[in-house]
């Protein structure tokens, strides 16, 4: 196995087990919270998350992805030391504008006052966000994802914690309030310990332009991102009701979170490794299609279980006053299984050096598809609207992405499809046994959620049996040398 290979194998072993226990802690906490709290709750936060994540968006202002695209050659401590004393002071500036511009705008745009107390709260992790940055993209640009996975698990495992025990206490939605911003203190001490790096009072003004230069493409891009991603909440809260927002936001959570998630458990450790391929186009799209693939055969079979079941997981698992996410649930796992066929074409572009290009991308589907469609959608149909909304966005952006995608490293829409044949045809005969063995058969949902998982992955294993037992050999491999080197430490 190639050490590129071997880093790569690794990274996105210790992702996917920070993703694992992440979102089953996650679910849990969130499972306990709605069964304590109520849908408004969820929705008041919701609302406070909007405003926040704009000005989130301008936190690094592109830092942390400058600093892991360029080559180590290209940097030297000055360049981290620049960043850092950069990112804090910038950041105090935009907490200070949330604290007095933007919390008393929301308040006064969704006329909930409560608003102005959570805001500030909620917007501690903009302080000691730039703290943690240096110390994440070291350990990025290393791949070092295992110390990355154990701090923000223990992290996570205390915020979650946390809330729940003020759930109980009963202080309403400061329990979820809480629940986002301790994770981020939390993290601080374990990540300078992790890389033992630490700041010295100097500040280049060439190296702010050299990291500056690539991070403005960058920090636009993250900006039309979250337009994309935080008008439908935005939207909702003040078309509709906190309330509404908040179902909605549960049936989010619970399928375009979820991807989410994994995009970034793949685009983390992809994201270094296209900056270091990116003069070769052929490895970049060989990369690309399997990150891809391997994608989406692991969220596929989840989403088939939320749109086949979710009507009895929504009334199990968080009760009836949850029920009217059921619809925007199944739509939106439809959405994500067409998000996922194109989920690592940012991470190439910006890879590759092209931030600029993924900016235009970016600004093309928030101005011309994604804040129109979002408005129209929920003003005529409601939250089932703003869903459909959704989906309809997503499918707009494999057409997008795939004419971009052909330009740069040549990557046609049927190598595409014919990369992605093995998790779709299991998705519909999977789908299909599912919807019988429920709808026909009155088979209980959770036998029917099983047969849904075995028909999926018998499927995938016939027709993916080479990869499968490949991706075996190279674990085999992984833990044999892991063996030896803690045999030569010894």
């Amino acid at each position: 196995m190639s050490k590129l290979n071997q880093k790569i194998f690794s990274g996105v072993f210790w992702n996917l087990v920070q993703l694992i226990i992440q979102r089953s802690l996650s679910f849990v906490v969130k499972l306990i919270l709605a069964r304590l709290l109520f849908p408004e709750d969820f929705g008041i936060v919701g609302m406070a998350a909007v405003f926040i994540s704009f000005i989130k968006v301008l936190n690094d202002v592109g830092i942390g992805a400058a600093l892991i695209q360029k080559k180590e050659k290209d940097l030297n401590e000055l360049h981290y030391y620049t960043a850092f004393w950069t990112g804090v002071v910038w950041s105090i500036i935009l907490y200070l504008l949330i604290a007095f511009l933007i919390a008393p705008l929301a308040s006064t745009f969704y006329g909930s006052p409560i608003l102005e107390e959570i805001i500030p709260i909620l917007s501690i992790g903009i302080l000691s966000s730039p703290i943690n940055l240096i110390h994440k993209a070291q350990l990025t640009k290393s791949m070092n994802f295992k110390r990355i996975a154990i701090i923000t698990n223990s992290s996570n495992v205390f915020s979650g914690l946390l809330s729940v025990g003020l759930a109980f206490a009963g202080v309403g939605v400061w329990a979820l309030v809480f629940n986002s911003v301790a994770s981020f203190l939390v993290a601080i001490p374990m990540y300078f310990h992790a890389t033992g790096w630490w700041p010295k009072f100097k500040w280049g003004k060439q190296e702010f332009k050299d990291i500056f230069g690539f991070g403005m493409y960058t920090t636009g891009t993250n900006l039309f991102n979250n337009i994309i991603s935080q008008l439908d909440y935005l939207v909702i809260g003040k078309m509709l009701s906190a309330s509404i927002l908040g179902v909605y936001t549960l049936a989010f959570l619970l399928t375009d979170t979820f991807k989410s998630q994994l995009m970034n458990v793949m685009n983390k450790v992809m994201y270094p490794v296209y900056g270091q391929l990116q003069d070769n186009k052929n490895s970049i799209k060989e990369y690309y299609l399997k990150v891809v693939l391997y994608n989406s055969v692991l969220i596929y079979p989840i989403m088939v279980i939320m749109l086949i079941l979710g009507k009895p997981i929504i009334a199990q698992f968080f009760g009836d006053k949850w029920m009217d996410a059921v619809i925007p649930l199944q739509i939106l796992s439809v959405s994500v299984m067409f998000s996922l066929m194109v989920n690592s074409h940012t991470s190439l572009i910006r890879g590759m050096g092209k931030p600029e290009v993924e900016m235009r991308i970016q600004f093309f589907r928030a101005i011309f598809l994604y804040i129109p469609s979002i408005i129209a959608g929920t003003y005529y149909y409601g939250m089932i609207g703003t869903a459909a909304a959704v989906l309809f966005n997503k499918i707009a952006a494999v057409f997008v992405a795939q004419w971009i995608l052909k330009k740069m490293v040549n990557i046609s829409l049927n190598e595409l499809f014919s990369a992605l044949k093995a998790p779709i045809l299991a998705t519909i005969i999977s789908a299909g046994t599912g919807y019988f063995l429920y709808n026909y058969l009155i088979l209980h949902y959770l036998f029917v959620g099983l047969m849904i998982v075995i028909t999926y992955f018998a499927i995938i294993y016939l027709l993916m049996k080479e990869d499968i037992h490949f991706l075996y050999n190279k674990l085999v491999v992984l833990k044999r040398k892991r063996k030896s080197n803690k045999k030569l430490v010894s």
